[in-house]
């Protein structure tokens, strides 16, 4: 399952849809820890806890609702208007350029999606940091998913309404395994993207029992322009 050796595989795909964070840029550059202290600084502010207990709470709601801020509308009725815009406030000069991204990215034939629980705004300037930001026909985010996060079936139900096309002609990457179950289960190739730096992603895989081997994780890869060259060249 792990062993990329052909790319027939793909050969029947032109929809590709991908998450962002910690999946179109490396986590080693750290943009997403900036997300992280940010979420963490809301919940104490708004919570009046402190930061220990803030960090607990953040994690907690991340592991049980897939995202902190669902917990946060669920348990203490926080509006999303007032936590995205304060979590997506960082510095993305960080983020590397990626050239090899934006040929391998560019060589898939069909069309590409974002499909993540931020924002379509913290898409797009993500996105044009990397240097990718061209080759995507839409940004399906935490608001089109009605704030129901992935790895909620109401998530993807709601990308593939808004997009209309077929899952069984396409493929799916994420950092988060959980996060292929849906997409498996609808007839989409699956890849998950790792990384020993993205910290959050292999702990969540632990306590879920998913890692590379799980049955709705086609392949595996810690360098998607490599594994997207594989399928085009």
């Amino acid at each position: 399952m792990n062993a990329f050796d052909h790319k027939d595989e793909f050969a029947h795909v032109d929809i590709w849809v991908f998450d962002l964070d910690n999946t179109l840029y490396s986590p080693d550059c750290r943009l997403f820890d900036q997300i992280d202290e940010k979420m963490g600084l809301f919940i104490a502010d708004r919570l009046s806890v402190d930061r220990v207990e803030a960090r607990r709470i953040q994690k907690d709601f991340f592991f049980r609702y897939g995202t902190t801020l669902a917990g946060l509308m669920n348990e203490y009725n926080i509006e999303p208007e007032d936590f995205l815009p304060f979590v997506h406030d960082i510095d993305r000069s960080i983020i590397p350029h990626d050239e090899a991204l934006d040929k391998a990215i560019g060589a898939l034939p069909g069309k590409k999606f974002i499909c993540t629980n931020g924002t379509v705004s913290h898409a797009q300037a993500t996105l044009e940091e990397i240097g990718i930001d061209d080759h995507f026909e839409d940004i399906f985010d935490i608001k089109t998913f009605g704030y129901e996060p992935k790895p909620a079936r109401t998530a993807y139900d709601a990308m593939l309404k808004a997009a209309g096309f077929n899952p069984q002609k396409a493929a799916m990457f994420e950092d988060i395994a959980r996060n292929l179950v849906v997409p498996h289960d609808m007839g989409m190739k699956t890849v998950l993207i790792t990384s020993s730096d993205n910290e959050d992603g292999a702990m969540i895989n632990r306590l879920n029992g998913d890692d590379k081997n799980a049955h709705y994780v086609h392949h595996s890869t810690n360098q998607l322009s490599d594994f997207l060259n594989k399928i085009t060249l």
